[in-house]
């Protein structure tokens, strides 16, 4: 009997799995560390448990610890969402051994596909196809630079315990091999405690396909359809939509009867996910199976109808499956996209800081949000930067297309830089309309997606002055209220009134005059939208050109602090830690060369020299916590 859950995980999967078990009527345990312990997971849930640390791996990764809560709470099972521990076999053991309900697929099912190699050696074994690679035990650099040249470039290493984009590398030439292998071998140690490695043939233009899978304790299985995630960056997805656009129902048998075989083959319990690469001539390649329940899954509950979650409590509890094969519904169309905090005119960094501003859409037929942050809370760098996700529903795929572009217009992120504007782009590609989808899609279109910096418009700050003076608070003389000074007007005797407002937004600052009547301003009419405009305290966010920009009173003492940076310094570009220092006092290097290896949100970024030059002066060492904007290195 189930009838108290943990979830040993954070942010949007954690309060999307207590949602669900709350209306089942479970009691729900949240799990937090010390730097969450007011995030909006451990907020909602009706019990709250402290791992400390604030690394996963001195908190959400501590197997001891989520076991020794689950106990205290009283907690019959425990749900590992995605991410973290949800794939580690030794994990679903320990659960187990301490008399708990591990929502999630027996630990052999784990220890056959939560290895890609494992996985990869069975597959083939079963006869479905399989991308050429390498997929054995050697991990050391020269075992893979002759599967490579076997392979031929460019390959993919990717790690064997992992998935998200997160240890995985595509490696263009041998000479790059390398140092590829380590940095993908740290990533993966960082977020796994694996650093295991494959490597495999990149295939040019796929589609990535996945199926899901369902099985219960019973010897039942079947597939609930398919999903297209072929929009990706840095291998992760971004957005997702089920079913897949031109495929026909003989290809989704296909595909759905080969991954309820591989699930069946391991005895499989619960929700999974097979992922196959799906070519132009309609052929598709097992890549990996996810034993765990997906970050897309929504897209599968808007055109099934079902709740995933409810079925993993039920098929947990030991009930089989409610339906067979042929009662599976596809109803309609959805999308999801997936909201970061990342900073997409610098190479999609993650971004980390305060949401000042965080309004989502409204919710109705249709439409869904999940999301974990709220506004006021603070995305740190020891997380993935996700902040939710919104998935539309429709009749048709531009009916749900049109619903998600109408979402994502009234989500307003401030405080954070976000990827918000760039999925409004992608969703309103004409070529995403159409269906034109496979993994090359952003680099392809990546003149039109991505925004390009430039000076803002005199138009632009003109407004902005407007709706920051429009918007100020009115400072009024409590002794004498019909005095010039208690009115914001810019008095001119014989001359209309004129207000100077010193502005600055996105680095630029600029003087803009007002004439008083111009604040006064009618109401949008004529079919002109009114300006997406919200006042947050003494920051004004302001829309232009699709963009949400942050436009605040300009601080001569601010800009002159920041006007004293080291020259030719390198600086932080996010929060992080430390995890290499490449380079000494003294050393010469060449352009491109790595210097700095930072580590933020389970990923590495490579600090690189942009010319030759001396290392002047190291300001960080290994292992050290950092701040956005610090100086790491100097160059001369």
């Amino acid at each position: 009997m189930i009838t108290t859950l943990l979830v040993a995980n954070r942010g949007e999967i954690a309060c999307r799995v207590m949602r669900t078990a709350k209306a089942m009527g479970l009691t729900t345990v949240a799990v937090h560390s010390a730097i969450d312990r007011d995030a909006r997971h451990a907020r909602e849930a009706d019990i709250r448990v402290e791992l400390g640390g604030a690394k996963p791996a001195e908190s959400y990764l501590m197997i001891d610890k989520l076991i020794a809560a689950a106990k205290a709470s009283g907690a019959q099972a425990i749900h590992p969402g995605y991410g973290f521990l949800s794939e580690n076999a030794d994990f679903a053991r320990a659960i187990e051994g301490a008399g708990l309900i591990f929502l999630g697929p027996p630990a052999s099912a784990i220890d056959a596909m939560g290895s890609k190699s494992a996985a990869k050696a069975l597959m083939e074994k079963a006869g479905v196809p399989l991308v050429p690679g390498y997929h054995g035990e050697a991990q050391d650099v020269e075992t893979f630079r002759a599967a490579a040249e076997k392979i031929g470039y460019p390959v993919l290493l990717k790690a064997t315990a992992g998935g998200g984009g997160k240890g995985m590398k595509v490696v263009e030439r041998e000479v790059d091999l390398a140092e590829a292998l380590q940095s993908a071998q740290r990533e993966a140690q960082s977020s796994f405690g694996d650093s295991r490695m494959l490597v495999e043939k990149y295939v040019l233009k796929p589609r990535h396909v996945e199926i899901q899978v369902f099985a219960d304790q019973h010897g039942n299985c079947l597939y609930l359809n398919e999903r297209d995630c072929s929009i990706q960056r840095r291998h992760q997805k971004v957005v997702e939509e089920a079913p897949a656009p031109g495929l026909s129902p003989e290809l989704r048998r296909a595909m759905g009867e080969a991954a309820v075989k591989a699930a069946q083959a391991i005895g499989y319990v619960g929700a999974g996910t097979v992922e196959f690469l799906l070519d132009a001539r309609g052929e598709f390649f097992f890549m990996e199976m996810n034993t765990r329940l997906q970050v897309e899954h929504p897209v599968t509950e808007a055109i099934t109808g079902l709740d995933l979650v409810a079925w993993q409590i039920r098929v947990a509890r030991g009930e089989p499956l409610p339906i067979s094969q042929d009662q599976v519904p596809l109803n309609g169309h959805a999308i999801e996209v997936r909201l970061y905090a990342e900073d997409p005119d610098n190479d999609f960094l993650p971004a980390t800081g305060t949401l000042d501003l965080y309004r989502e859409s409204t919710e109705g037929p249709g439409r869904r949000v999940d999301s974990g942050v709220a506004e006021g809370d603070t995305v740190s760098p020891f997380y993935d930067p996700m902040l939710g996700k919104l998935i539309a529903w429709g009749e048709n795929r531009e009916e749900a297309r049109l619903r998600l572009l109408a979402m994502l217009g009234e989500t307003c992120v401030g405080g954070v830089r976000t990827n918000l504007a760039f999925l409004r782009r992608v969703v309103g590609h004409p070529a995403f309309a159409a269906a034109e989808l496979d993994t090359g899609f952003i680099p392809r279109h990546e003149a039109e997606l991505m925004r390009q910096p430039g000076e803002l418009a005199d138009a632009f700050w003109q407004l902005a002055a407007e709706l920051y003076i429009e918007t100020e608070p009115a400072k009024v003389r409590s002794d004498d209220v019909h005095s010039p000074w208690s009115n914001r007007a810019g008095l001119r005797f014989g001359m209309p009134a004129r207000i100077g407002v010193h502005l600055t937004c996105n680095g630029e600052n600029r003087l803009v005059r007002v004439d008083e009547p111009a604040i006064q301003r009618e109401p949008a009419a004529g079919g002109v939208r009114k300006p997406k405009a919200i006042r947050q305290g003494h920051t004004l966010y302001l829309e232009w050109d699709g963009e949400l920009h942050a436009v605040t009173a300009f601080d001569p003492i601010a800009e002159a602090e920041a006007s004293h940076q080291h020259h030719g310094g390198l600086t932080a570009p996010m929060n992080g830690s430390i995890v290499r220092v490449l380079v000494e006092t003294g050393q010469s290097v060449e352009a491109g060369a790595t210097l700095i290896v930072l580590e933020a949100m389970k990923m590495e970024h490579s600090i690189r020299a942009a010319e030759a030059g001396v290392v002047k002066a190291v300001y960080c060492a290994e292992g050290e916590m950092i701040s956005e904007g610090t100086t790491l290195v100097e160059l001369e």
